[in-house]
C-alpha cells in the first residue's frame, strides 16, 4: 500500500466520528496490518496493570476518548506501541520497562515512512515519550519536579494532560475520579508556579533594604521611586547583573536625589 493512501485512510479512522469502530474496521479487515504492522501486535499482549484482556483493546479504547485531534490521537494510538518489546516476565511479573521511550522511536520512524509532516512525527513521538511521565505524581512531587514536567512537555503539555485523563479506561468508577483529580491538581500547581515565577521575575535585583543601606536613608518617597526604576530596569534590561545594577542606581539616585 502507497504511504500517501495508508496514511489517509489512517487519519480518516482517527477523526472519524465514530473513531472506536473505525479502528477496530481497520484491524479486522487486516489494513491495519499494512498501516502499522506495530499495531494488531499489541493483541497479543497481557497487560497486568490494566487488567484488559490486550493491550490493543487498551489502545484503542484510550484512542476513542481523546478529542479529534490528529496529533492527539495518534499519540494515544501509539502510547503502548513499545510494550512488546520491552516485556519482561520475572518472580514480580510481567513489566514493561522504559516501553515509552522504545515506543518514542517506533512511533517516529512509522509515521515518517508513513510520509506524516515533521512537526506531527515529532509532536507525536514527544508525546509518547512523555505519556508515562505522570506516573508517581499521586506520591508526591516536589515543585522543582512539578515545573520539570510543564517544562518538558512544552507547548504539548496541554495535549499530555489530555493523553492521561484518556488513558484511564477503568470502570472503577472511584480510580477515575482518583486520576482527574490528580491531572486537575497539576494543572493548579503548574498555573500557580508559573504565577509565582511571574512575580518572582518582576522583583528587583536590590529590594528595599538595600537601597536605604546604599544611600543611607531611611524609609520614604525617593525609595519607592528607586524600587520602581530597578523594576522598569529589570524589565527593560533583564540581562544586568548586581552590579550593573548597582552603578545605574548610583546614577538615577544622584540625578533624583
Amino acid at each position: 500500500m502507497e504511504a500517501a493512501i495508508a496514511r489517509d485512510l489512517l487519519s480518516t479512522a482517527l477523526l472519524d466520528d465514530d473513531c472506536l469502530n473505525a479502528l477496530w474496521a481497520l484491524v479486522d479487515s487486516g489494513q491495519a496490518e499494512q498501516i502499522i504492522p506495530e499495531l494488531p501486535a499489541l493483541a497479543l499482549e497481557q497487560d497486568p496493570i490494566h487488567k484488559h484482556k490486550d493491550v490493543l483493546a487498551h489502545t484503542i479504547a484510550v484512542t476513542a476518548k481523546t478529542r479529534a485531534d490528529l496529533v492527539l490521537r495518534l499519540a494515544a494510538l501509539f502510547h503502548d506501541i513499545g510494550k512488546p518489546l520491552t516485556r519482561k516476565i520475572d518472580e514480580h511479573g510481567v513489566t514493561f520497562r522504559h516501553h515509552e521511550a522504545v515506543g518514542a522511536k517506533m512511533a517516529k520512524k512509522r509515521l515518517r515512512h508513513l510520509e506524516y509532516p515533521d512537526d506531527v512525527v515529532r509532536d507525536v513521538a514527544e508525546l509518547v515519550r512523555l505519556s508515562g511521565r505522570f506516573k508517581g505524581y499521586a506520591d508526591g512531587w516536589s515543585d522543582s519536579a512539578v515545573r520539570r514536567y510543564a517544562r518538558d512537555a512544552g507547548h504539548l503539555l496541554g495535549l499530555l494532560n489530555e493523553l492521561v485523563r484518556s488513558d484511564c479506561t477503568t470502570r472503577n468508577q472511584r480510580k477515575r475520579l482518583e486520576l482527574h483529580h490528580h491531572v486537575d491538581a497539576i494543572e493548579e500547581r503548574i498555573l500557580e508556579l508559573a504565577a509565582a515565577d511571574r512575580r518572582k521575575a518582576e522583583r528587583p535585583l536590590l529590594d528595599g533594604q538595600a537601597v536605604m543601606d546604599r544611600f543611607d536613608v531611611g524609609p520614604g518617597p525617593m525609595v519607592g521611586k528607586a524600587l520602581k526604576y530597578l523594576l522598569e530596569l529589570k524589565r527593560t534590561e533583564p540581562d544586568l547583573d548586581i552590579e550593573a545594577t548597582e552603578s545605574r542606581l548610583d546614577i538615577w539616585w544622584q540625578s533624583n536625589s
